[in-house]
């Protein structure tokens, strides 16, 4: 449970599940290793029951993963759950096949983001296609955030399309709406003022996520519009070389690195922004984009995943495609330049997308989906 957008989303159901619809429920979990911080730590479970396995690890670890195996038939077979709902890649292998040996009625798996990519080796995207294949036979339902995982997926041969479903990914809606009332106050703390214009990137410091692609983008922004700065959300491994790079081309100026911030702040930030850009190469739908169209913000994004699902060219910000720093950099300095284009692109988006990615909406289609599947199980 790092911070993170499937984890927000998996928090956010369990939660609703419990307080709207009264369900009893349980978040089994590994333990939240690595920079990105701890979102159980900031007391946003509440009363929700937990249950943390030590040997739940992210990465593939035989002798970690046969224990967690063990421990996660054990949970299941203590709390006899009518639903298992599993998310990300470790955790929906290990969970569903738990699961399907421990005879639950109703077997879901949420699909955030596909473990095989095209920048893997192909020996890896063959073995993590195998695995997904395999797991795809010990669940009921598959959840996909946006319909290009659908596509993926079936394109990749996991599962026949039926078994697919898309819910987008829920968010609390409101202090993305309220966002702009932090402008001002927000913009000070980072030494920026009215006459700047402010490109935010929210994501991980971590390999496939851009930044070096937005750097060498960068230079050609800002000889066109020397205002712009950028704000570098997050962090990771990676800081230390991007920095180096910022300062190797004489951008040290022009960036801004807000480090690790809790996702209480994250509007702030947003609202704080004058265009959100995306730059990652794989991702299912990042939460940036929608929290960024909501709060009035426009976009450009790489064309990746679902980014198209909500990033319509010249209606809600721009589509560009993967690795063209060129095109990359004249979006930008279009966006950069234009203050009324700013504003059509983000209220269009926020007019498009605010009801549609409330937390509340996602929970009620996936609790309907869990019903169903009980229903058919009882017929």
């Amino acid at each position: 449970m790092i911070i993170g957008g499937a984890q927000e989303n998996t928090l956010f159901n369990c939660l609703d599940l419990k307080r709207l619809h009264g369900d009893d429920v349980m978040l089994v979990t590994g333990p939240s290793l690595g920079p990105e911080g701890d979102l159980l730590t900031q007391g946003r479970a509440g009363d929700l029951s937990i249950h943390e396995i030590a040997s739940l690890r992210r990465n593939i670890h035989p002798w970690h993963d046969h224990f967690a195996h063990r421990a996660l038939r054990r949970v299941i077979r203590d709390f006899q759950p009518d639903v298992v709902h599993t998310h990300s890649a470790k955790g929906g292998l290990l969970g569903r096949m738990a699961a399907y040996q421990e005879c639950v009625p109703a077997i879901v798996h949420s699909i955030h983001g596909a473990p095989f990519h095209p920048y893997q080796s192909a020996a890896a995207r063959f073995f993590f296609q195998g695995c997904e294949r395999r797991a795809a036979r010990w669940c009921h339902r598959m959840i996909s955030v946006a319909d290009a995982m659908t596509d993926l997926m079936v394109d990749a041969g996991i599962a026949d399309r039926g078994k697919f479903c898309t819910i987008y990914s829920g968010m609390d809606t409101q202090p993305f709406l309220d966002a702009h009332q932090y402008r001002e106050s927000t913009r000070a703390t980072y030494g920026l003022h009215d006459g700047h214009v402010v490109i935010g990137k929210i994501a991980r410091l971590f390999h496939l996520k851009g930044h070096d692609d937005l750097i060498e983008a960068a230079s050609a922004v800002v000889a066109a519009c020397p205002a712009v700065r950028f704000m570098l959300v997050g962090d990771g491994i990676l800081k230390d070389e991007l920095v180096s790079k910022i300062r190797n081309r004489g951008l040290s100026d022009h960036f801004i690195f807000t480090g690790l911030v809790p996702p209480s702040d994250v509007p702030k930030l947003i609202g704080a922004m004058d265009a959100l850009v995306h730059t990652s190469y794989r991702e299912g739908l990042a939460r940036a984009l929608p929290q960024a169209l909501i709060a009035g913000i426009p976009v450009c994004s790489y064309d990746i995943d679902g980014a198209r699902e909500v990033v319509r060219n010249d209606e809600t910000g721009y589509l560009v495609p993967p690795g063209d720093t060129g095109q990359l950099a004249k979006r930008l300095i279009s966006l950069a330049g234009d203050a009324d284009s700013r504003r059509r692109m983000g209220q269009r988006g926020r007019e498009l997308f605010e009801k549609q990615f409330r937390h509340q909406t996602m929970t009620r289609e996936i609790r309907d989906l869990y019903v169903k599947l009980l229903e058919n199980q009882v017929r």
